[in-house]
């Protein structure tokens, strides 16, 4: 066992779970990069993992590994940058263990990101949403509890990790009512809940009756919903809203396009881009700029106050001294 190994161990135990205390989304997604480098590894040159040594991680086979992402297993500029970011991060800790193997390392740290086309941000108008959210039938126990988790996720901009995640106890409807968000990040916030959320979440939490660290938003046998549920549900109640809002067809509806409509719904009521970064639970302000550029009315009004072309142009001229104090009198 060559010593890869240990090193490999210690990044996990030492410097992600006891120094960095990242979150298990992070160790699970830092565990799955590494296995996919090592058994593409495997697969090319026939070394086992525990066999290999750094100077055989060396930036060629990085930048084979991350085409192979790329060209065969067909992962997008951001999955292919995500994992980069695993290596890096093993890599950085590599290079306090390993000085002796400095210039294989930082031939990989310097492998660049790689560059895509960012798209514009879609999200849904005021009459949409309303259309998603009275699409569920509230005749069936699935049907309230669809109608409850969108009309949080739509108005409190969430996160399907943060729906999921929520308790009957993060949500208050008292004075102040609010609910309570672990983003993130491990970020937590609180968001505040408008007269129809309150209004909605009170008959559901009503017939929900469970207890402070129950799901809000549960499987028929109780269990949290799974992400591909929530996708899953959300394509269903699209494709129901599409009968009554016709501006919906051909239109691709994710978990994620409520909470940009949130944001858009925000913007368009005037709200700063600051508050708005608070509400979604953004980690930087310019997290917040796409949706400015995706704000057609922003343009719009900038649009109105610039000069027309017709004006004939010339140069500003004071009024005459005596002149302007005449005018003043009146």
């Amino acid at each position: 066992m060559t010593a890869i190994a240990p090193t490999l161990q210690a990044f996990f135990t030492e410097r992600l779970i006891k120094q960095r205390n990242v979150s298990p989304r992070t160790i699970a997604s830092y565990r799955d990069t590494l296995r996919l480098l090592f058994c593409f590894v495997q697969d090319t040159t026939g070394r086992a993992p525990s066999q290999l040594d750094w100077s055989e991680l060396d930036e060629p086979v990085i930048a084979a590994f991350l085409a192979h992402l790329e060209q065969d297993r067909h992962n997008g500029p951001r999955t292919r940058n995500l994992r980069l970011t695993a290596i890096r991060s093993l890599y950085r800790y590599a290079a306090l263990r390993h000085p002796e193997h400095a210039a294989v390392i930082q031939r990989v740290l310097a492998i660049p990101t790689a560059r895509f086309d960012r798209p514009q941000v879609t999200f849904l108008t005021h009459i949409e949403c309303q259309a998603l959210i009275d699409a569920p039938d509230v005749s069936r126990w699935e049907g309230r509890r669809d109608r409850a988790l969108l009309t949080l996720t739509i108005q409190a901009g969430l996160r399907v990790s943060e729906v999921i995640a929520i308790t009957c106890a993060d949500v208050t409807l008292d004075t102040g009512a609010n609910v309570r968000v672990h983003g993130k990040g491990r970020k937590d916030r609180a968001v505040p809940l408008t007269g129809t959320s309150q209004r909605v979440l009170a008959v559901w939490t009503a017939e929900r009756a469970g207890n402070p660290t129950d799901p809000l938003f549960p499987t028929r046998t109780g269990r949290r919903l799974s992400r591909d549920a929530v996708e899953r549900l959300v394509q269903i109640h699209t494709a129901a809203a599409r009968q009554s809002c016709r501006t919906l067809h051909g239109r691709r509806v994710h978990p994620h396009v409520l909470r940009h409509s949130c944001a858009m719904s925000l913007l368009h009521a005037g709200v700063d881009s600051s508050v708005i970064a608070l509400w979604l639970g953004h980690a930087d302000i310019r997290s917040t700029q796409p949706y400015i550029h995706a704000d057609m009315t922003i343009k719009e009004r900038a649009l109105a106050l610039v000069t027309p072309t017709n004006i004939k142009p010339g140069r500003y001229k004071p009024a005459d001294e005596v002149l302007a104090y005449l005018e003043s009198l009146g």
